[in-house]
């Protein structure tokens, strides 16, 4: 039987990289020229780093207490790679932004770019929590 706290930590894991996910593709069938939707995007990134980061420390937490310190070290990582992406992320978003040629076509690649960027990452991050589930379920208290 799986220790539970293994279980919840990689169920809250999973929530934030699943509703990316499912959530950012939506974006490819817009223009990211267009300053509102490019800030519709950054606030869904954003809350997608601010999850993550906390669903790991919590998960972190969690397994820490029990015992499974590779596991803790392996979630930890996943929320300390968030924190940092989230600011480089969301610098690069906030300064097309700023922006004052936000219109421009070589802008929009950039901001597309990154869009791409963050959803690939996640998809790796996202693959590599459901390949360690078989992990996972066997790890015992």
């Amino acid at each position: 039987m799986p220790d539970t706290s293994i279980v919840f930590s990689s169920i809250v894991l999973l929530l934030p990289m699943v509703y990316l996910f499912l959530a950012a593709p939506a974006f490819l069938m817009v223009r990211l020229d267009i300053p509102p939707v490019a800030r519709l995007l950054r606030a869904m990134f954003n809350g997608y780093f601010v999850a993550l980061t906390g669903a790991g420390v919590i998960g972190t937490i969690a397994v820490t207490v029990t015992g499974h310190l590779s596991l803790a070290l392996g979630i930890g990582l996943i929320a300390a790679v968030a924190a940092l992406s989230r600011r480089w992320f969301l610098q690069r978003v906030d300064a097309w932004i700023r922006d004052p040629d936000t219109g421009s076509a070589d802008g929009a690649r950039r901001l597309r770019q990154l869009h791409w960027g963050g959803m690939l990452a996640n998809a790796v991050q996202l693959m590599v929590v459901l390949a360690c589930i078989p992990y996972f379920a066997t790890a015992s208290s």
